[in-house]
């Protein structure tokens, strides 16, 4: 049998306008149209979209072969040789090779199950200390609520003044809109590039001066830092990235989690009763919507399932929706908890780059939810709902909700 061999850009696939704001509002119709066309494959402006759950699985493990695509990003951006072109091409997430495992390596410690386990009273008084302040006015955007959980969780694993978080969570706000491409974007991410970097160094130097010696996070880069393993400018620039990847993609997924929640509300009043059921939601929530995309390069020519994609191709995977690839999950759009296959999911990619923090990103979205809801009574949707752009970091970017406190 000749199997027969189809090059890329000689396949007739549905180009998808995903850097128009009303595609991330709603987004299935589009792909709905575009799995008709190909069963995992999609255009856009920029390159390619991978859209299939087992195609996204197999080619995210290509190490060899891709490589993700900060370099093309930066060119886009109109970035290269500036601050912060710099610092997307040197953070952990565009490294590869043994350059890669050094940086992983010198951070892994800390994001192991029990270390993130001892600090889940942090975790519960961070969440407790929001609602006693939020949870008495009984209506607020959920989404604002929950943009000072993630944050201040990390604050307090490296030991930083809570004063603080107004100003890093714009430049976290900024430096979510990194991959979605939009040139205007530039001299915000250079200003939050600036200040970010100055408030690593700060904490840095702050806590050496001290001669304070605590079991966290900035203990551990400083470790890193002393033993050779990081340099000052990497300790500065992983602190960043920490911070930027715990921040928006936990607060848009428990966004995306309580939007789902609030349409069956016999299941959020579950979750303020079962802290284990809460597991079962954030994971289905997890392989219903994600907020991440990365982009790939092809570093070489190679065949994958009969289409030869060429050295250089743009592809970016779509993790966000890749649990709602009909052919990997039943009646996929519908949540349903305690669905067999939702640990199957791939928010948290796959490879040598798989997220470095899925622990703490779980951990804290569980706990998070169980207390929320045993606090906010009854919630409805109260307004309009709004979403981010979708490449990039996708969310939810307005969702008001009234409910009885509790």
């Amino acid at each position: 049998m000749v199997t027969t061999i189809n090059a890329l850009a000689d396949l007739d696939l549905m180009t998808l306008p995903i850097e128009e704001r009303a595609f991330g509002a709603d987004p299935e119709p589009w792909f709905a149209k575009a799995r008709g066309r190909h069963p995992w494959l999609a255009k856009f402006t920029h390159g390619y979209l991978v859209h299939g759950h087992r195609e996204i699985r197999d080619l995210m493990q290509m190490d060899d072969k891709l490589q993700i695509a900060t370099g093309d990003v930066v060119e886009i951006m109109g970035a290269t040789g500036k601050p912060w072109g710099d610092f997307m091409q040197a953070l952990l997430i565009s490294r590869h090779g043994a350059d890669h495992r050094r940086m992983r390596d010198a951070l892994k410690p800390f994001f192991k199950p029990r270390r993130i386990a001892e600090h889940v009273g942090l975790i519960r008084e961070v969440v407790s200390d929001l609602l006693d302040e939020w949870a008495p006015r009984g209506q607020f955007d959920f989404t604002e609520f929950a943009s000072n959980f993630p944050v201040a969780v990390m604050f307090g694993l490296i030991g930083a003044d809570i004063a603080d978080l107004p100003k890093i969570k714009w430049a976290l706000e900024i430096q979510g809109l990194s991959y979605s491409l939009d040139t205007s974007l530039l001299p915000e991410m250079e200003r939050a590039h600036a200040m970010m970097m100055e408030f690593g160094s700060d904490l840095v130097t702050g806590r050496r001066a001290s001669g304070e010696t605590r079991d966290d996070l900035l203990q551990e880069l400083i470790k890193a830092e002393d033993s050779g393993a990081l340099s000052h400018q990497e300790v500065c620039e992983q602190l960043f990235f920490l911070f930027a990847a715990g921040y928006d993609t936990s607060k848009n997924q428990l966004g995306m989690a309580a939007l789902l929640l609030f349409q069956q509300p016999e299941l959020w009043e579950r979750c303020a009763q079962d802290r284990e059921f809460c597991t079962l939601a954030i994971e289905e929530a997890l392989r219903h919507s994600s907020p991440s995309s990365p982009p790939r390069i092809a570093l070489e020519d190679f065949v994958y399932q009969d289409v030869l994609i060429p050295k250089g191709a743009h592809l970016m995977f779509l993790l966000n929706i890749s649990g709602r690839d009909p052919r990997s999950f039943d009646n996929p759009m519908e949540y349903r908890p305690g669905r067999e296959s939702a640990k199957h999911h791939l928010a948290f990619g796959k490879g040598a780059h798989i997220c470095l923090g899925l622990h703490l990103a779980r951990f804290q979205m569980e706990e998070g939810l169980h207390l929320i809801a045993q606090r906010l009574k009854n919630p409805q949707v109260a307004g309009e709902v709004t979403w981010r752009r979708f490449p990039g970091v996708w969310g939810i970017e307005a969702l008001p909700i009234r409910f009885t406190p509790a």
